[in-house]
């Protein structure tokens, strides 16, 4: 497997009663990003948290910290995230009024912009926007909860993401997020992306270990 394969701990399955301990294990496993899932009970049906706790975590690391923002109108938000201390954000088309204009603030603000797809979002619906991004993610499970199922046959769409992108001669990175494992891992490794968000898997149990698992499992010795 490609050595530029990065695994990517979602924050939202660690204990948030030792959050700074957590994210120490997770800098102890070598990691460079954090994955942050925002959730406003409207778009999906969960609350998680906000910019005041995001606020938080930037105090405990130095880390690069990616906000996946699952909100209704993100564009009204992006100040505050920046102003958080989040390197990135990713956002759905769906739910913005104003979609380009929340990818150009997202540019404006500094920050790294990303766009995500759930399960039934066409890869289409992102492609005249494809040059303007700097990753696309792929949601291999409803949004909403951690420790879902993995959605079999998800790696279609990683394949077709990753042609597109061959296609258009665009260099940016495949993110998949839902369900990743051991099992899971080389399937949608094999399929084109280059970077796994995991939440339960590596905060349950030992999270270095756990980490280092996942990456033994796409042939990643460390």
């Amino acid at each position: 497997m490609s050595k530029a394969a990065e695994i990517i701990p979602s924050l939202l399955s660690a204990d948030f009663t030792k959050l700074a301990e957590e994210i120490g294990k997770v800098e102890d496993a070598g990691c460079k990003r954090i994955h942050l899932d925002v959730m406003d009970g409207h778009f999906v049906p969960n609350i998680t948290f906000g910019p005041i706790v995001i606020e938080a975590i930037r105090k405990s690391t130095r880390l690069y910290l990616q906000a996946h923002l699952m909100i209704e109108h993100p564009e009204q938000f992006i100040y505050d995230f920046k102003r958080a201390g989040v390197d990135g954000v990713i956002i759905h088309q769906e739910v913005c009024s104003d979609f380009l204009g929340a990818l150009r603030e997202i540019k404006k603000r500094g920050m790294h912009v990303g766009v995500a797809l759930r399960p039934k979002t066409p890869v289409e619906s992102i492609k005249d926007v494809i040059k303007d991004l700097d990753m696309i993610l792929i949601m291999t499970v409803e949004p909403g909860f951690g420790g879902q199922t993995y959605i079999k046959g998800s790696e279609e769409k990683i394949i077709h993401i990753k042609t597109l992108l061959d296609e258009m001669k665009i260099d940016i990175p495949i993110a998949v997020d839902g369900g990743v494992n051991t099992q899971t891992a080389p399937l949608i490794m094999k399929a084109g992306a280059t970077r796994l968000i995991a939440g339960s898997v590596i905060f349950n149990g030992d999270v270095v270990e756990n980490i280092n698992a996942l990456y033994r499992s796409i042939g990643i010795e460390r």
